[in-house]
């Protein structure tokens, strides 16, 4: 059997799809932010709060709509995201008050579960072929590019707009651009899946197979994986959105700001490093690395500080590990446990991460205030080598079931019966 490659277009118009959606529903806020405050007669901490409430609820519902991306397709599900990304964010622009912005926001985080990663990683895998995570890779370095486009793009936008204005326009693209695109994605995957052949052959006509593991195994092996990513969603929250008051606090100043403009860069860069020279490292060990590079890039940070040579290190080795986390989020299950239930599973790593990311700025920023910031960087630290210890449990398994098979367990036995996802 020949294997389906998905179309270099369909990655290049979801790329373009995710631009649109992180810089819409998630980047643009921050610069949005301020006015919406003061047109709403809030102290901002009470909008960013809003936002935090949104991305909770977000993240809770994520496991739902994997579970609709498995069962109706990844590509239809998207289509409808778009349509409700729009009705969300016009529905924010026309907000008359406080209580309709905030179920504006949940709406628009609810939306970004069915048109972010988790949907196009699921449609990527539903159209089969052989290279899936790699499209992923690409389609991450991509996606990348999001902040980089729509930070100076919303900053651009509000000088002569309003907030309201801007995310009128904001809808605008998600009807003309996203879900045109979405609907096109959805064809491309119902003809392949009408084209391939059944999921079993798939499965095992490619190298992407689930990693060999006990059956009874399972559950650790899923409990591990989302402890690691609920942990690294943490610590990559509390430390972006605190990332300049932060380096501040340090001594740094207003090179802080040098400091954190290196972060998207270097997440970037990881990702295209990956592309290049990752083609056969395992996931699981590139889930291992971007979970150590977490950690060491505070150990860093704490113990060059106030050293700027130090902070530069640190703000590369953390974008590194934030480019890496993106890329596994998506892979890493698919090599865990295949393609069948992906986009559940893949709402259940999203769950995990987005609920931490939506509690960990708050939780710093209490730590933070109660026992300075020092103390409360080397918690992360501590935080981050429990990441790092989850993912190596799962390296530890797959390795111990690895070298049964290599021992020759006798075929038919139970060990080798057990020895798949």
């Amino acid at each position: 059997m020949s294997e389906r490659k998905i179309p270099a277009s369909a990655i290049w118009a979801l790329g373009l799809t995710q631009i649109v959606g992180y810089g819409t529903l998630y980047y643009s806020f921050s610069i949005l932010a301020p006015d919406m405050a003061r047109e709403l007669e809030w102290p901002e901490q009470w909008v960013f709060g809003a936002l935090s409430v949104a991305l909770l609820i977000g993240g809770l519902f994520a496991p739902i709509a994997g579970k609709w991306a498995d069962g109706f397709g990844a590509g239809r599900i998207m289509t409808l995201g778009s349509a409700g990304a729009a009705v969300a964010l016009l529905a924010c622009a026309a907000a008359p008050g406080g209580s309709a912005f905030v179920l504006a926001l949940v709406a628009m985080e609810l939306a970004s579960s069915f048109v972010l990663y988790s949907a196009a990683f699921v449609a990527i895998v539903q159209f089969g072929g052989s290279n899936a995570q790699r499209s992923i890779t690409h389609l991450t370095l991509i996606a990348g590019f999001a902040s980089t486009l729509f930070w100076p793009l919303t900053s651009a936008m509000h000088q002569s707009f309003s907030w309201r204005e801007v995310y009128a326009v904001f809808a605008a693209m998600h009807l003309v651009l996203c879900l045109p695109i979405h609907a096109w994605i959805a064809r491309l995957t119902r003809r392949a899946a009408v084209a391939a052949p059944s999921l079993a052959t798939i499965t095992t006509a490619t190298h992407e197979r689930p990693i060999a593991v006990a059956s009874q195994d399972r559950s650790i092996v899923f409990l591990l994986m989302l402890t690691g990513f609920a942990v690294e969603g943490f610590v990559l929250s509390s430390i972006l959105i605190h990332m300049v008051p932060l380096t501040a606090a340090l001594g740094m100043g207003t090179a802080g700001l040098l400091v954190a403009s290196l972060f998207g860069p270097a997440q970037v860069a990881s990702r295209l490093i990956n592309m290049l020279f990752g083609r056969g490292l395992r996931q699981v060990w590139l889930a291992l690395i971007a979970a150590t590079l977490l950690p060491l890039a505070l150990i860093v940070l704490l113990t060059t500080n106030p050293s700027m040579p130090g902070a530069i290190v640190f703000a590369i080795l953390f974008g590194l590990g934030s480019g890496l986390t993106s890329i596994v989020g998506g892979t890493l299950p698919l090599e865990l446990f295949g393609r069948e239930g992906y986009g559940a599973r893949l709402g259940w790593v999203t769950a995990a991460r987005q609920v931490s990311s939506a509690l960990a700025p708050f939780a710093l920023a209490l730590a933070m205030a109660g026992t300075g910031v020092t103390p409360s960087l080397w918690a992360m630290v501590a935080l981050g080598v429990i990441g790092v210890t989850t993912f190596s449990g799962i390296v530890l398994i797959r390795r111990r079931y690895e070298s049964a098979a290599g021992d020759g367990a006798p075929a038919g036995s139970d060990a080798r019966a057990n020895l798949r996802l």
